[in-house]
């Protein structure tokens, strides 16, 4: 006979203990045969019935928050991981220096120029294909192409003012073209990119303009081009689609026993803005032999918003909480927080993830076929 937990034994199990000095039931449970007579197997339906996607308003379309309910914490690394490392964006990767009379030499500026995010026409980014890099099985690799490789172009030359107010000493106001910034970049289109990078809303262009790349003064120029290919943030970095992308486990707060009067002001200084509430006891609850000694209208500690919680133990420091309340996290609630650097709006990149991770389990599904024939 299969045995059934309670609805309270089931809500226990989610919760990951937070202690004093130690958090607790770190280790997820519900898998076949660890609980005796009960049947954790996988089912697409149970799993269909407790999995939610829960979107946070985030009004920045650069920035995404939201609730991933009812997986294991192995899934949401999984996107997590995705998010930064293999999802294939635009950045500069090879630097062709024509004249650099700066002082910063040629590796330096090439280096910086790779750390520019980019953006376009997310059409025509999708266009793009791979460009193969040179190996020891393939030295030639792939010649650059229009469809594998968008060009740019920086020049620049710095020159003197001459409208300039006598004794000024802002080289801004002093010089032409002092500051190098990536708004210098300009985009060269080729081949087909016109059809697929149509308009200049979709030209290939620094996410953010005002980037300092350089320094020069009078006589000094800078004049080179750079090819963007396509990468991901396992090769390096810059071709990483998020500034940040990471999640935490919703907080979760029980009140064991009342906690009112003054004791539930300070209470409610121990959490973040907005977490504690209080609400005043009504003539019915100061009846109840837990509220005795409380007069209608004490102030009663209520929990209003878990959400907003950093779990910092606070509460847990002060003698008089002691008994009276349990911390911990759900341990299948993860809020994500991404954090685009702008090729991709935020809630695009969490729809790529989900592509490719499917496409890794079609690829692992092959395998096993193979393996088994």
């Amino acid at each position: 006979m299969v045995a059934i937990a309670s609805q309270e034994e089931v809500e226990r199990r989610r919760i990951v203990g937070v202690n004093k000095e130690t958090v607790t039931d770190v280790t997820s449970t519900d898998f076949p045969g660890h609980h005796p007579g009960e049947d954790h197997s996988w089912s697409l339906a149970k799993f269909k019935e407790g999995f939610h996607v829960k979107f946070h308003d985030v009004p920045d379309p650069l920035n995404c928050s939201f609730s991933l309910i009812g997986v294991d914490a192995s899934i949401a690394n999984a996107f997590r991981r995705i998010l930064l490392a293999e999802i294939p964006t635009l950045a500069i990767e090879f630097v062709f220096v024509h004249n650099n009379t700066s002082i910063i030499q040629d590796e330096v500026l090439a280096h910086r120029l790779g750390l520019v995010p980019l953006k376009g026409g997310k059409e025509g980014l999708h266009w793009l294909k791979w460009f193969q890099k040179p190996t020891e099985e393939d030295p030639d690799g792939s010649p650059p192409r229009d469809n594998n490789t968008v060009v740019m172009k920086l020049a620049v030359e710095c020159t003197r003012n001459e409208e300039a107010e006598k004794g000024e000493t802002d080289p801004a106001k002093l010089y032409h073209n002092s500051n190098v910034y990536a708004s210098a970049l300009t985009y060269v289109p080729s081949g087909r990119q016109p059809e697929h990078f149509p308009t200049p809303a979709d030209h290939i262009a620094p996410v953010n303009p005002d980037i300092l790349l350089a320094k020069l003064r009078p006589g000094q120029e800078i004049n080179l081009e750079a090819h963007c290919i396509k990468g991901i943030g396992a090769d390096h970095a810059k071709f990483s689609p998020v500034a940040t992308a990471s999640y935490r486990l919703l907080p979760a707060i029980k009140l064991k026993q009342p906690i009112l009067g003054s004791d539930a002001e300070k209470f409610a200084r121990c959490f973040p803005k907005g977490v504690i509430g209080l609400a005043p006891l009504t003539l019915s609850e100061s009846a109840l032999p837990e509220h005795a000694g409380h007069p209608p209208g004490t102030p009663r500690a209520v929990v209003r918003d878990p959400f907003r919680d950093t779990v910092s133990r606070e509460c847990l420091r002060h003698e008089e909480f002691a008994g009276k309340v349990e911390l911990g996290r759900v341990r299948d609630h993860f809020i994500f927080q991404i954090e685009s650097t702008g090729q991709f709006d935020a809630d695009d990149l969490f729809v790529e993830a989900v592509k490719v991770l499917r496409v890794k389990c079609e690829r692992l599904r092959r395998g096993l076929g193979t393996m088994v024939r």
